[in-house]
């Protein structure tokens, strides 16, 4: 009888090894496709038109898509088969990539509209797909791993969001646009084939279990009762708003502004400060498993908005650093040790929340209430965004740094603590 539950348990163990193995290969490829294609794309649209609205546009109608789509991505997760979602998502992805390429190698040229309607299409599905993923995380290992397997996911999105602009500027540099189009679609079939391999019904209780009729509206707001009834969830989607609201009002829009207008640093300098949010983020990734097991996720998140609210308020410092001497070099180490700390911070926050979401919400809800959650959440920062464009015409830049930081200061010691 011994024998036997071992036997169960090191092929469980060997499962669960190779979903994770899979579900990195599948994220990796698909991920750094995407941010490579988009990189390419937008420095293919700016080479045709020289227009900086048209470039704009097109990172506008990938937003626009996440959008819309994003409320009722949840009801498919939660309805519909996680895997068959998945890798449907990703032959769609492929096909609609190749229908591109056929139509460009004909006698067509790859014209703006062409390039809207893809990008749309392909952030609309990749909406689809993220969320249906996010759900299907804690059936693809056990409650040990969940954070294993979070870890991963940060760890290949930030390193995506860096080498994706560089291969994608590589291919653009050495490779007709059509190609590296083909390229891509290709990329998702392979991710498609590896998911095609994984269990997603590894830690799921309730196998082979029916599922309901789809009906978008009453689904959503089966979702949205649930989420209000759970205090606990509904007080981390509070957190996240609110963090959202804060990075689009007191980093996204200032700090390039302080860089690059105020102390007037190179676009190189620019360039490589941007680029360590992300390792902070990688950083923050590997590091969380063991400091979950020494802290509190209530302590984890408080200490962590402490500290992303110090990083803002030390972007807007800079400023007064600047009045006193100006070193490109000091001030390139400053912005780096200050984006570090902040991508460490957001990795902080972001597992272990997301960690508890999974953990919490039971299979049937988990992917609406992730849905209509990051929806609100999302939807802060754009008005962030848009508040702190129109004040940062008439106060100083780093006010805004300094303000905001003050403020989330202030809410992670008042808020988190007593939620």
């Amino acid at each position: 009888m011994f024998e036997l539950k071992t036997k169960f348990n090191d092929l469980s163990q060997n499962k669960e090894l190779l979903n994770i193995s899979l579900f990195s290969i599948a994220t990796c490829i698909s991920l750094l496709g995407t941010s490579a294609y988009n990189f390419a794309i937008s420095l293919y649209v700016l080479k045709i038109t020289e227009s900086g609205l048209s470039f704009a546009s097109t990172l506008v109608l990938g937003v626009l898509s996440i959008i819309i789509v994003t409320p009722f991505t949840g009801v498919l997760a939660d309805k519909l088969n996680k895997k068959r979602i998945s890798i449907t998502i990703g032959i769609l992805n492929s096909f609609l990539l190749i229908f591109l390429y056929l139509l460009v190698n004909s006698s067509y040229n790859l014209t703006l509209l062409m390039i809207y309607i893809s990008t749309f299409l392909l952030n609309f599905f990749n909406t689809i797909y993220s969320i249906c993923i996010e759900a299907a995380k804690p059936n693809l290992v056990h409650d040990n791993k969940l954070i294993s397997i979070n870890s991963i996911d940060t760890i290949i999105n930030s390193s995506s969001s860096i080498l994706g602009p560089m291969i994608g500027g590589i291919m653009f540099a050495i490779l007709d646009i059509k190609y590296f189009i083909l390229i891509n679609g290709a990329s998702f079939i392979i991710s498609a084939l590896f998911e095609m391999f994984m269990d997603f019904e590894l830690n799921y209780t309730e196998k082979g279990a029916k599922k309901e009729k789809l009906n978008f509206y009453s689904d959503v707001k089966e979702g949205v009762i649930y989420l209000k009834k759970q205090s606990n969830i509904y007080n981390i989607m509070i957190i996240l708003a609110t963090l959202n609201f804060f990075i689009g009002f007191s980093i996204n829009v200032p700090m390039p502004y302080i860089i690059n207008n105020v102390l007037q640093l190179s676009s190189n300098v620019f360039g490589i400060i941007q680029s360590t949010f992300s390792v902070g983020m990688i950083l923050g990734a590997i590091m969380i498993k063991k400091i979950i097991k020494k802290y509190s996720k209530t302590q984890i998140i408080k200490s962590s908005n402490i500290l992303l609210s110090s990083c803002m308020i030390g972007i807007g410092f800079s400023v007064v650093l600047f009045t006193k001497f100006y070193c490109e070099t000091f001030l390139l180490i400053y912005f780096v040790v200050i984006m570090i700390l902040a991508g460490l911070a957001i990795s902080f926050i972001d597992i272990p929340i997301f960690y508890f979401i999974q953990q919490t919400i039971p299979d049937e809800f988990r992917g609406r209430v992730l849905s209509i959650g990051l929806s609100i959440a999302k939807i802060f920062l754009p008005i962030a965004l848009i508040i702190s464009g129109i004040l940062i015409n008439y106060i100083p830049s780093y006010l805004l740094s300094i303000t905001g930081g003050a403020l989330l200061c202030i809410f992670a010691l008042l808020y988190i603590k007593n939620k």
